[in-house]
């Protein structure tokens, strides 16, 4: 079996589960390559599916056209679909959480990425191949607030029985069809199958997401070149974000004097080590 063939299976078998207990099967559309690739293997797959993007507020606009133009496209073939849009906005997060995002506190990812799919099962393009962390990540897994209570399947092997058990919980399921594909395999069926892709690649990007993301490393200084808006806007957010501080007679970091300042600190190479000293008591009340 091919793993073009072995993808479409999985896929079927997220499609039983998800029939066998009333859940919807979603395909989490993300807008980025790998998103691209499952949404075409579901397609094949001939199975019923809706396809949903939760808009963050800091997506690229070449990311916002590309869903749209997808979309409509699917649209048009008689798949629905949707756009959730957030409650709260990235700016308004940063003054209400009074810290910016940092790898260590990622307060934005619960907020603007992982949200509106509970009782569902879900399907995403998670890759092993991507970085060390997603190499915990399973082929099925149960999405919970409690860490404790996530179960995660890595093969076709596994008990699915029992997946399909704690299906009955209100518990978001995951399926990762495409878990063990490497970049390669990716850009070979892209090319094969003649999938347009985000216009980000095209620029040079390697990844597409938030502009601005903790988790982007030394790429966010090309992201605010290409994309000064956004450089604005953080730093009006930093504003209101330490004024909402002061008001609160809340410590405010020696190098927060004001929104600049704040962003300076951000995308500084050694914020890592500035933001283990951070105090997040405003989180807190």
């Amino acid at each position: 079996m091919t793993k073009i063939e072995m993808a479409i299976e999985r896929i079927k078998s997220a499609y039983e589960i998800a029939e066998r207990f009333g859940k919807t099967l979603i395909v989490a559309y993300s807008g980025g390559k790998d998103s691209d690739v499952l949404l075409d293997l579901a397609i094949k797959s001939g199975l019923k599916f809706r396809a949903e993007h939760n808009h963050t507020t800091v997506d690229a606009p070449q990311t916002v056209y590309h869903i749209r133009e997808v979309f409509a496209r699917l649209e048009a073939w008689g798949i629905p679909t949707k756009i959730n849009m957030p409650e709260i906005s990235m700016w308004e997060l940063i003054i209400k959480n009074g810290m910016p995002p940092t790898r260590l506190v990622r307060y934005c990812c619960r907020y603007l990425k992982e949200r509106r799919f509970d009782n569902q099962h879900i399907m995403t393009g998670i890759r092993w191949d991507e970085s060390q962390k997603r190499k915990k990540r399973g082929l099925h897994e149960t999405l919970t607030n409690n860490k404790n209570d996530i179960i995660i399947y890595f093969d076709e092997n596994d008990d699915v029985q029992k997946l399909m058990n704690v299906c009955q919980l209100k518990n978001r399921i995951a399926t990762n069809p495409i878990i063990d594909w490497t970049d390669s395999e990716v850009l070979e069926y892209i090319a094969e199958n003649r999938i347009k892709m985000n216009p980000l690649y095209e620029m040079g990007y390697k990844r597409v997401g938030c502009i601005g993301c903790p988790m982007a490393g030394a790429g966010v200084f090309r992201e605010f070149r290409d994309f000064p808006q956004y450089k604005q806007m953080y730093i009006k957010a930093f504003d209101k974000m330490v004024a909402a501080r002061r008001k609160k007679g809340l410590e405010t970091n020696e190098l927060w004097k004001d929104g600049e300042g704040v962003f300076n600190w951000w995308i500084d190479p050694k914020y890592d080590v500035n933001q283990l000293t951070l105090k997040l008591e405003y989180m807190e009340n």
